[in-house]
């Protein structure tokens, strides 16, 4: 339910930026914000690989990146596009030859740094087979792995010297009249790789990949990315975003999702709107929300649900989403339809009122939007 048409102080004004094609999916411009995360198998474990690139897309994944360090691993890099669901970006660090071989192996993108493959006859090889194959690129500076004269020049990672690597290989690039890249910075400092951000923002019209590099695990993870990801995403900068936690790789796309939930910028799967709970809940919340949160898995159209303990903000919090439940007495509590009182449900038979009015109103809004087309 967006209240962006009647309160401007929730609207988020994006960075403009030229617009480039992933595979399918456009990233820049006006397109939606999209959610990406990496594959953690070994790529010569074909199988393996599918099944985590197709766990992740089922997760809401819209491209997923897998190493590529071999020539074992480009041979089975076709095999792997050909039965991913999403398209599929080849990170082949600074090896030159890999890059042609993803290309033509049907990556949709290739993540490279191209000051680093070699001279300038290599870096025209891999511009080519990237043309030739509707390939993109993606520039991926890292604080962890700057130029040398770079940190001789700045003496240390800084956002500058991110910056100035970032320019330099676009000019790469660009002085071979090739467009279709985005570009990142990323750092696992928060402050450091903001910074970056910021400043790169500035210097250039190319999309930009957001990520805190190496974030940690799934709870700290999340809450260095949310803190980083979540400032720049609010100041309009970000066109693509990626998770990076230690952790299975869905959690990654659950993760950024619930950022750019948060922030109202991508609505996928119903929003969760609940208390912590206290002694005035009229029912057991923290266990109902988490069986909520599996049971409603399947829900891929946006809407919001409120679970709320007690009746002192559940009416409240049920006017401004699309099902609510607020816990009474007597062991049953009130369920709100469209942000209006409906009807009480005991307590005991809730959940499974809950799912089936959260199923009938999904399908209400789909058949909606299919009436719309």
């Amino acid at each position: 339910m967006s209240l962006n048409h009647v309160r401007p102080w929730r609207n988020i004004y994006r960075r403009k930026s030229r617009q480039i094609m992933v595979g399918n999916v456009p990233v820049g411009g006006d397109a939606p914000i999209s959610v990406q995360t990496m594959t953690n198998t070994v790529t010569t474990d074909v199988k393996g690989t599918i099944a985590q690139v197709q766990a992740a897309a089922e997760a809401g994944a819209d491209i997923v990146r897998i190493s590529v360090p071999d020539k074992e691993s480009s041979a089975a890099l076709k095999e792997i596009v050909r039965e991913s669901p999403v398209p599929i970006v080849a990170d082949i660090h600074f090896h030159y030859q890999r890059g042609i071989e993803a290309a033509e192996a049907g990556a949709a993108c290739l993540r490279i740094n191209p000051g680093n493959i070699g001279d300038e006859k290599r870096v025209r090889e891999v511009i080519k087979a990237a043309r030739d194959n509707n390939c993109s690129m993606r520039i991926g500076v890292n604080a962890g792995s700057l130029e040398k004269h770079l940190l001789e020049k700045y003496g240390e990672p800084c956002p500058e010297a991110m910056v100035e690597s970032g320019l330099d290989h676009i000019k790469i690039l660009e002085d071979n009249d090739f467009l279709d890249f985005k570009i990142s910075c990323k750092a696992s400092d928060v402050f450091l790789a903001a910074a970056a951000y910021q400043a790169l923002a500035e210097a250039t019209e190319a999309p930009i990949h957001l990520g805190i590099t190496e974030a940690g695990g799934l709870v700290s993870g999340t809450i260095k990315s949310a803190i980083g990801l979540g400032n720049l995403l609010w100041m309009g900068i970000g066109d693509t975003i990626r998770v990076s936690l230690s952790a299975d790789p869905v959690e990654e796309v659950k993760v950024g999702y619930e950022i750019l939930k948060s922030l109202g910028l991508r609505h996928r799967g119903v929003n969760i709107i609940s208390c912590p709970s206290c002694a005035r809940q009229g029912f057991d919340v923290i266990k109902t929300v988490e069986v909520l949160e599996k049971r409603l898995e399947h829900i891929k159209t946006p809407m919001s649900l409120s679970i709320i303990g007690c009746v002192v903000n559940g009416p409240g919090e049920a006017l401004m989403t699309d099902v609510g439940f607020t816990g009474g007495g007597a062991g049953n509590g009130m369920v709100y339809l469209a942000g209006k009182q409906s009807h009480r449900m005991s307590n005991d038979q809730m959940v499974e009122h809950i799912v089936e009015q959260v199923e009938k109103k999904a399908a209400e809004i789909e058949a909606a939007s299919e009436a719309a087309e």
